[in-house]
């Protein structure tokens, strides 16, 4: 296992529990939904966008400045121009971060071929050059969150001789690489590598989706804890009930489809833009929905009326039909369902 998470800025709790960084879905809205259901040990935010005319986005920025958890936050980073990035970092450092994390790990389209996040893998020397400014410049922790590789899982043998050598303080690796997306099985074998390389504490992240995956996950990578992303959209719950189990040995009953429906309304309310239109609205909780209602309703009947909605009537007359039964929600999603859109979607997990 890898060393347990120490310092200042990170709560001594063992596994420690973090929410990844997820583009529009892990604000300040989710944030408060979430400690609403049992919460992380760690908050990460979205990733503010480098380059050279960025300024740092007021909508992430919240989630730092009016943050309600109590909870340490880290701000997270993504670009390739080294003179901005280290700027950025300078600039977060004014406002109360427990620290400042890289995204070596997207793998969407649109940002690998800007040569960020995951596409940053292609370029490893260019990563040493990144990981050396910032090291200098950071204050606060200073921590990365990779994928195991750009096209191959060997890439991470000399991805891991870099990381040793700019003494950062928190590694969180989703085991696939750019190049698999999401659609691979997990490489617990490499986590398991950077846990047994590396000084610093590892995070394990990819397909954490409930009790049975979080424990199949610590055991197969030894990792100091897990980063949960997509599951804790699907299961809010997800960090309560697993620190409950962590703490007792035993689990807590799941949830059924009526916690799930208020669970829903709430995540609906918190996360009201009053700018938008209801059916801009509703096209945002679809998002959402893409991963909570795998699994749900006769059939997917659930997710497949949702898809067609258009306004908050309709949307709630849905959730009242399918989620008032009292069923117990499944704990994982169908396998073969692999959380559905989910291709569409550049959540940067």
């Amino acid at each position: 296992m890898s060393p347990a998470p120490d310092g200042p800025w990170l709560p001594r709790r063992t596994p420690l529990l973090a929410l990844a960084p997820m583009q529009e879905v892990t604000d300040l809205a989710f944030m408060r939904v979430l400690e609403a259901h049992g919460h992380p040990d760690l908050y990460f935010t979205e990733y503010f966008r480098v380059h050279a005319h960025s300024r740092l986005d007021r909508h992430i920025l919240r989630s730092i400045t009016e943050n309600p958890t109590g909870r340490p936050v880290v701000a997270q980073m993504i670009g390739e121009d080294i003179e901005r990035l280290v700027a950025t970092a300078e600039e977060l450092q004014r406002y109360e971060v427990a620290g400042i994390d890289l995204n070596l790990g997207c793998p969407a389209p649109c940002v690998c071929s800007k040569h960020s996040g995951g596409g940053l893998l292609r370029n490893p020397a260019k990563v040493d050059a990144i990981l050396a400014a910032l090291r200098s410049s950071i204050r606060v922790a200073f921590t990365v969150k990779t994928r195991i590789g750009y096209e191959s899982p060997e890439e991470f043998d000399n991805l891991l001789e870099i990381f040793a050598r700019h003494r950062i303080d928190l590694l969180s690796v989703h085991g696939r690489t750019v190049a698999e997306r999401y659609h691979s099985a997990i490489h617990y074998d490499r986590i398991r590598s950077a846990v047994e390389r590396l000084p610093c504490p590892v995070l394990a992240n990819g397909n954490v989706v409930s009790l049975r995956t979080a424990l199949l996950t610590l055991e197969k990578t030894g990792a100091a804890g897990l980063m949960i992303g997509r599951g804790a959209i699907r299961h809010p719950w997800i960090f309560a009930h697993l620190r409950h189990y962590f703490d007792t040995g035993t689990a807590l009953p799941l949830p059924d489809s009526r916690e799930l429906r208020k669970y829903i309304e709430r995540l609906y309310r918190e996360t009201r833009d009053d700018e938008a239109t209801p059916f801009q609205h509703v096209t945002r909780m679809k998002r959402y929905l893409n991963f909570i209602a795998p699994g749900l309703g006769q059939e997917e009947r659930f997710l497949y009326e949702m898809k067609r909605v258009r306004e908050e009537a309709g949307f709630f007359e849905i959730c009242d039909r399918h989620l008032r039964t009292g069923e117990t929600v499944p704990a994982e999603p169908p396998p073969e369902s692999v959380f559905a859109g989910l291709a569409a979607l550049d959540l940067a997990e």
